[in-house]
């Protein structure tokens, strides 16, 4: 129980954080690189794609895990929200990275039952 209260602690304090630098991240900066899959992810279940249709936290990682919230969809929310440039939605590679971001914060949620 301990353990999961130290898990639980150091994720908020990441959440302070990192937010704020990652909210307020610009889609696309000069050497054409844009948000990591993990924090586009990060943004989705901290809510700051509620408006673009994502739910966020609890939901998200339940809708994700029936199937009804995929990574295509976090991607295209982060492109509405102008987190991302449109051509990232065709890249494979980042949608799959997207889906193993999201995959890895259902497996982790596991860990705590």
């Amino acid at each position: 129980m301990k353990f999961t209260a130290l898990i639980n602690s150091a994720l908020i304090i990441a959440s302070i954080t990192f937010i704020p630098g990652i909210a307020g991240a610009q889609t696309v900066n000069n050497n054409g690189s844009y948000l990591k899959p993990f924090n586009i992810v990060f943004l989705a279940y901290q809510g700051y794609l509620e408006g673009q249709g994502i739910p966020s936290m609890g939901t998200l990682l339940y809708e994700y895990q029936i199937g009804k919230v995929t990574a295509k969809d976090v991607v295209e929310a982060g492109v509405k929200a102008n987190k991302l440039p449109a051509e990232v939605i065709n890249d494979e590679y980042y949608l799959s990275a997207v889906e193993l971001q999201l995959s890895s914060l259902g497996n982790g949620n596991k860990l705590r039952n």
